[in-house]
């Protein structure tokens, strides 16, 4: 039997899930998590084989969710879920260590799938997100510049572009004020951009922003 936690700050999401999964002989649902926190402490509490990660949650986002759980345990299998398209976020959170990513109006079939490919060990690449990647590499200059980021550069853009300052960003994230001027100097300089307004800009008609 698979253990799968599921983190989704929407109840309904959460109750779909576990009326589907119920159906299932391989693969049970024995965590709910509403915000990154509670995320985080599911994953602590090594309860589960796979965790079922949603980008938009209140608090600590999904994004630096993601990275906190694979700093500390690089090999725990989570799958983002999201209502963004594949290419706005997934060649990103695949480089933070996401094992899969699917979009929300995904067949439940399919996420099913995912969590068994992930559970045995392995990434979940499906047919539209192997296009994106294949189109990574063929095509570098075609992608968008903010898949060209680092893991710790998106995930510091995304603040950026929220109109967080560089004190918030760096005692959110326990940095260094001087480590987040360093990577906003880094992100800038990739993107081309000059302002923090010319972040939100971008991140806005990228539909990186709910």
């Amino acid at each position: 039997m698979i253990r799968v936690a599921i983190c989704d700050d929407h109840q309904i999401v959460r109750a779909g899930f576990k009326q589907f999964f119920s159906e299932t002989t391989d693969i049970e649902i024995v965590a709910e998590a509403a915000n990154g926190k509670e995320a985080l402490d599911i994953a602590r509490s090594e309860v589960c084989d796979v965790m079922l990660l949603d980008i938009n949650m209140p608090g600590q986002n999904g994004v630096d969710t993601l990275r906190t759980i694979k700093q500390g345990q690089p090999e725990f299998p989570i799958v983002i879920l999201s209502m963004f398209p594949l290419q706005d976020y997934a060649v990103n959170l695949l480089k933070m260590g996401a094992n899969g990513y699917l979009n929300k109006e995904c067949d439940v079939e399919e996420l099913a799938e995912a969590i068994r490919t992930v559970a045995a060990g392995h990434r979940y690449v499906g047919n539209a997100m192997g296009e994106i990647l294949a189109q990574n590499v063929e095509q570098p200059a075609a992608n968008a510049v903010h898949t060209t980021l680092s893991d710790r550069e998106f995930q510091i853009f995304l603040h950026l572009a929220k109109g967080e300052t560089v004190s918030d960003i760096a005692k959110f994230l326990s940095l260094s004020v001087k480590t987040v001027s360093t990577y906003r100097s880094r992100v800038m300089e990739k993107m081309g951009l000059r302002t923090n307004s010319d972040l939100t800009y971008y991140a806005i008609k990228s539909k990186l922003l709910d």
